[in-house]
C-alpha cells in the first residue's frame, strides 16, 4: 500500500484593507474534508467546481475557484508537499 502524502496548503485572501493568510496541513482526503463547506458554497455559485478532486493540483485549482466565489475578492492558493 502506498504511503499517503502530506501537503501544506496556503491561501492568501486579498481584501480592500488587508491581506489574510491561512495555512492547512494534511493528506488530500483530510484537506477535502476540512474545506468541504467552502467547496459547497462555491459550487452553489459556480457549477464547474469539482467537489471531489482526485489530485492535489485539482484540489488547489478548485479550492481557489470556490474561495473566489465565497469571498468575492481575489484569492491565491499554493501548496507544498511535506516530506517525513
Amino acid at each position: 500500500m502506498a504511503k499517503e502524502k502530506f501537503y501544506q496548503v496556503t491561501k492568501n485572501i486579498y481584501g480592500m484593507a488587508r491581506t489574510r493568510t491561512y495555512t492547512l496541513e494534511g493528506t488530500l482526503k483530510e484537506l477535502i474534508e476540512a474545506t468541504r463547506y467552502t467547496f459547497e458554497v462555491g459550487y452553489s455559485y459556480n457549477r464547474k467546481i469539482n467537489l471531489y478532486p482526485k489530485t492535489i493540483k485539482s484540489f488547489v485549482s478548485n479550492y481557489e475557484k470556490a474561495l473566489e466565489e465565497q469571498q468575492n475578492c481575489p484569492v491565491e492558493v499554493t501548496y507544498v508537499e511535506i516530506t517525513a
